[in-house]
């Protein structure tokens, strides 16, 4: 509760660098223009200097200022890349923020406006290389090993180009007729698992400022590093927190 705390006194303040105890603190990346408002990333980290949460800020000018326009897909237009500061110590290299506002395929389950947070552990330029899976469908194709992924994922199949693979959770509820609302995907590209994304509605964090959910976990990880356990959702003063916490160390198998 006490981190809970931190987060949203620190969403209020910007999220000035260090607090004033210096048992915890917390890191702010670039500010980037977002929509017609602001987004940035944050990192906490504890005492030791282990990671305790990480997160997308979005502010309400931002919210408010949603281009309603263009056509269903993955709308690259809408997307921005948010670097992380360089105290972030996790397997993640960079945050992939996009708007869909008419969303994208299949249009029947994930037609509705919705973000993707990708949280990709690769840079910017290896992201930005991905070629359409039409041009050339190799490493698209290319799996991690079933143990890199939750138990309950599978691979629709296709591709998006400077994404990756999409590989869902098959016990999401939209999958099984309900309404689209949110849900969390992993990708991957060339033999790797390369991002962490959480898709959420825009109706759904409007009606959910205090929202928490487990983030699936695979049996095995390809790289050493801290990974999150836990996704959260927290809006205080007009700005839209989109966590990942509950960090653990797990070992490279």
């Amino acid at each position: 509760m006490k981190k809970l705390f931190v987060i949203l006194a620190l969403s209020t303040t910007l999220f000035s660098c260090k607090k004033d105890n210096d048992k915890e603190k917390v890191f702010k990346g670039p500010v980037e223009q977002f929509q017609m408002g602001k987004a940035w990333t944050w990192y906490q980290e504890d005492s030791n200097g282990k990671p305790l949460a990480m997160g997308v800020s979005i502010d309400d000018a931002a919210m408010k200022g949603l281009d309603r326009n263009g056509g269903t897909g993955h709308m690259h237009e809408n997307n921005i890349v948010l670097k992380l500061h360089p105290k972030a110590q996790t397997v993640f290299n960079h945050v992939g923020l996009g708007w869909n506002p008419q969303g994208h395929e299949p249009e029947p389950i994930y037609g509705k406006p919705h973000f993707d947070f990708h949280f990709y552990m690769t840079t910017p330029q290896e992201v930005a290389a991905i070629p359409p899976y039409e041009v050339d469908s190799t490493k698209f194709k290319n799996w991690p090993a079933a143990a890199y992924f939750p138990a309950t994922y599978i691979n629709p199949g296709g591709g998006v180009p400077q994404m990756g693979a999409h590989w869902i959770d098959v016990t999401s509820p939209e999958l099984s007729g309900a309404l689209f609302t949110q849900t969390f995907i992993y990708g991957s590209y060339d033999g790797k698992v390369t991002f962490y994304e959480p898709m959420i509605t825009e109706q759904f964090i409007l009606n959910n400022p205090s929202f928490e959910r487990a983030i699936p976990q695979p049996a095995k990880v390809q790289k050493t590093g801290y990974y999150p356990t836990k996704m959260k959702i927290i809006t205080t003063n007009g700005i839209v927190n989109i966590i990942i916490d509950g960090f653990v160390l797990r070992q490279a198998s």
